[in-house]
């Protein structure tokens, strides 16, 4: 394919992703671990003479357009988000806001999704996990009473028990807030909120995680 071919085909490859291969690259998405599992080699683009295996952002932004799509089947109320960690805890309570999705940050209590009796007890049809390693208690809870669930997978992460794998950094601070901004964006557009994701007036800083 000639030179210009090519640049016409990335040009054409950026304009149909939500955010361009830069923005996910600053906002360091791409960015994996030094551990790969079997599940996620479909999703990685190379290892770095570091020892660290880099995402394909293009399949990042095509499963967060997916899982949008499979979000907008349900209930907002009637799907839970969680986070264990730190980090996407700011970002999950900002998707709350802009889309009326349920959340749970911080500590996933026992029982949660499993005991009627339990403290803070909720019944939703749909589950998303921030990390499933730091969620395994969410995620072994929905897998127990058969609801499907959607995560945000590393290049660490094993994938059983999940319906859709969105591959990113899961740790990274502003991975996290782009993740979960771009993810809002699709959400509304499906939900046809918004006709264009440039709709979405609120900037992304908006979904960063204080340091």
């Amino acid at each position: 394919m000639a030179k210009e071919e090519q640049e016409k085909e990335a040009s054409k490859d950026n304009e149909d992703m939500m955010a361009s291969e830069e923005t996910y690259m600053t906002s360091g998405v791409h960015i994996g671990t030094r551990q790969k599992t079997a599940d996620i080699k479909d999703f990685i683009y190379k290892v770095r003479n570091d020892g660290l295996y880099i995402i394909d952002v293009k399949k990042t932004d095509i499963r967060i357009r997916t899982a949008a799509k499979f979000i907008n089947k349900y209930d907002p109320s009637k799907i839970l988000v969680v986070s264990v960690r730190q980090y996407g805890q700011k970002p999950i309570k900002k998707l709350s806001e802009h889309t009326g999705i349920s959340i749970l940050d911080g500590r996933f209590r026992p029982g949660t999704l499993t005991n009627p009796t339990s403290k803070g007890f909720v019944e939703p049809e749909l589950i998303f996990v921030t990390d499933p390693l730091a969620d395994a208690q969410a995620l072994h809870e929905a897998k127990n009473i058969g609801i499907p669930v959607i995560g945000l997978c590393d290049t660490n992460n094993e994938t059983k028990y999940l319906d859709i794998i969105i591959p990113t950094n899961n740790k990274g601070r502003r991975a996290l807030a782009l993740v979960y901004w771009l993810l809002a964006r699709a959400i509304l557009k499906e939900q046809g909120k918004i006709k264009k994701y440039d709709d979405f007036a609120f900037p992304v800083e908006d979904f960063e995680a204080e340091i």
